[in-house]
């Protein structure tokens, strides 16, 4: 580190922080032997997805790795590769084939793998995650070819922390783990759930410049409550009625203290798709002795927040002004309504019960008011206000007078027509969000949002959806995807050596998404930026939560560098191949 604060020339190349990620800085000019335990060579060299670099491979290489006659003669760049691939992998006619395309490429070339997320990110994140992910765990048992991440199930109670030690990789930096209960708005799909830890981590790596070697993808099988898979001779996972109860705490929290034995203070563990009765809990019990983050409850929020606070810039006001009414009262719901109140009351300097008032919620008993208190879960009551009971959405609708509309309850279909025509006919810009995924979930498509509002509403959705014309205008619908929040906000925490996530870390990252909406931007309607700009956008962010950690004082990497987004960037991993002494 500099005098000035800023990261030097050697320590940005050697190592950035803590010597983690910069050693993928700078990768074209940096001459490296492939080490593992050993130095790779021959065959194995080709059959190690790290190293191999495929007809890319140049004749001084080929002699000095024995490689020279297990390749063709001929020498191809990355970058012609990258582009064979791409021809390769558009020539599926199903996305679950390009899927599984993509994934073998994983598994044969880890940069090449990288470098087609990076440099075409728009086509293909719908794949490697959200919908396509979701037909891929449905089917995982069937198309399962080699394992990916770990597998803790209640065979290894009491040897959990035996099996991370297994992993053969140590220097972790991020954890994403599920027990497969709530997978999307699919359900529950058990051990085969391990698609969306490792379309997570790959997301991590190609958005947010985690390394590979540094993320570790698990699932925890407790059983499935899933007649289906119970029943299918390819199940993958163990044939049990789901664990609950004492056993299911147990397991969890053996796991949680090995994980921090085997990686230290400082490894970030993200839950993913746990039931609303686990999320909750789980995410409450270790948030104080654990770095935790939960992307569902409260990555969603953070990049529904970012999206709100930029259509301000549209509808005009402040977030206090607003009205809020959800659909879904779960993970998500409440998540994102606690983010907004808190923001709420950040801005306006009123209390978070008063911000609360602002914001209404509809479960399947319909609006959740003071008369239910008894009945509510306990993450419900404090959304409970003094009003009349509404049964259904409509009548909601009616009663309340939402300005902004949104949907988290994983149910398709649910705004109709007289819905939005409902909340059109007394507002002259309805905000409607539709974020329950995969796209069969979403409670509207972008085509009918901007048919029944005439074109009026700012909408966005949690799966993608094609533009929309409508009377010689065409409308591009954003997409309020986790995947603009969690892979920043996770480098933010790496960088900085944060030891807890805060709230108003969450806020950072919101406001530092909002802030890459441009006007341009907002002429076509979206309330989001393009991902093409992912890895910028998770730069500041990640600069964002870093600063944020650094004021809250729970920031280890110390001193802090003066110009944090240029730090982040600078410790971004890269995927361009290396050249091999």
């Amino acid at each position: 580190m500099n005098g000035d604060g800023k990261p030097s020339a050697a320590a940005t190349v050697a190592g950035g922080v803590h010597d983690v990620y910069g050693e993928d800085r700078a990768s074209e000019e940096q001459i490296i032997t492939p080490w593992s335990r050993t130095v790779a060579s021959g065959y194995v060299l080709l059959r190690d997805p790290r190293y191999n670099k495929g007809l890319a491979f140049t004749d001084d290489e080929r002699d000095y790795h024995y490689v020279r006659g297990l390749l063709p003669p001929v020498h191809m760049s990355q970058e012609l590769q990258a582009k064979r691939l791409m021809h390769l992998i558009r020539q599926y006619n199903t996305p679950l084939q390009k899927y599984m395309a993509l994934m073998d490429l994983e598994e044969r070339n880890e940069r090449l793998f990288y470098k087609l997320m990076i440099d075409h990110v728009e086509e293909l994140l719908p794949i490697v995650y959200t919908p396509t992910v979701g037909e891929a765990c449905q089917k995982y048992g069937t198309i399962f070819r080699r394992p990916q991440g770990l597998y803790i199930s209640l065979k290894e109670k009491g040897k959990v922390h035996d099996v991370l030690r297994n992993w053969p990789e140590k220097n972790i930096k991020v954890i994403v783990v599920t027990d497969g209960e709530r997978i999307l708005g699919l359900g529950d799909l058990g051990c085969q759930g391990m698609g969306i830890p490792v379309g997570k981590l790959a997301l991590y790596t190609a958005l947010g410049g985690i390394r590979p070697s540094e993320c570790l993808p698990i699932t925890i099988d407790v059983g499935t409550n899933n007649e289906m898979l119970l029943n299918d001779e390819f199940y993958i996972g163990m044939r049990q009625k789901r664990a609950t109860g004492q056993e299911y705490d147990d397991l969890l929290d053996e796991f949680m203290y090995a994980a921090k034995q085997a990686f230290g203070e400082k490894v970030l563990i993200q839950f993913e798709d746990f039931a609303n009765h686990n999320a909750f809990k789980l995410l409450e019990k270790y948030r104080s002795t654990h770095l935790v983050f939960n992307d569902d409850i409260q990555g969603t929020a953070s990049v529904v927040l970012a999206g709100l606070v930029a259509s301000l810039k549209l509808t005009g006001g402040t977030l206090a002004d607003h009205t809020f009414l959800f659909l879904g009262a779960g993970e998500a719901g409440t998540g994102i309504a606690e983010l907004i109140a808190l923001e709420i009351t950040k801005q306006g300097k009123i209390s978070l019960n008063e911000a609360r008032k602002r914001i209404w919620l509809v479960d399947s008993k319909g609006l959740i008011v003071k008369s239910r208190m008894e009945s509510l879960q306990h993450f419900k009551k404090s959304w409970a206000h003094e009003h009349e009971p509404c049964k259904g959405l409509l009548d909601a609708v009616k009663s309340i007078r939402p300005t902004i509309l949104i949907g988290s309850s994983g149910a398709g279909r649910t705004f109709t027509k007289e819905v939005i025509e409902t909340v059109s006919s007394f507002n002259e810009k309805p905000v409607i969000l539709a974020l329950s995924n995969p796209t069969s979930q979403s409670e509207c498509t972008a085509e009918e949002a901007y048919t029944w509002s005439k074109g009026r509403a700012i909408f966005a959705s949690g799966s993608p959806f094609d533009p929309v014309s409508i009377d010689g205008k065409t409308f591009i619908p954003g997409q309020s995807n986790n995947a603009y929040i969690f892979p920043g906000l996770g480098l933010g925490l790496v960088i900085s050596g944060t030891i807890r996530v805060h709230e108003d870390m969450l806020l950072a990252a919101s406001e530092a998404l909002a802030q890459q909406v441009t006007k341009q931007h907002l002429d076509q309607g979206l309330i989001y930026p393009p991902f093409r700009n992912i890895r910028k956008i998770s730069a500041h962010i990640a600069a964002g939560v870093a600063a944020k950690s650094y004021e809250l004082g729970l920031a280890t990497y110390l001193p802090r560098p003066a110009d944090l987004v240029a730090f982040a960037e600078s410790c971004m991993y890269s995927p361009i191949y290396r050249n091999y002494k």
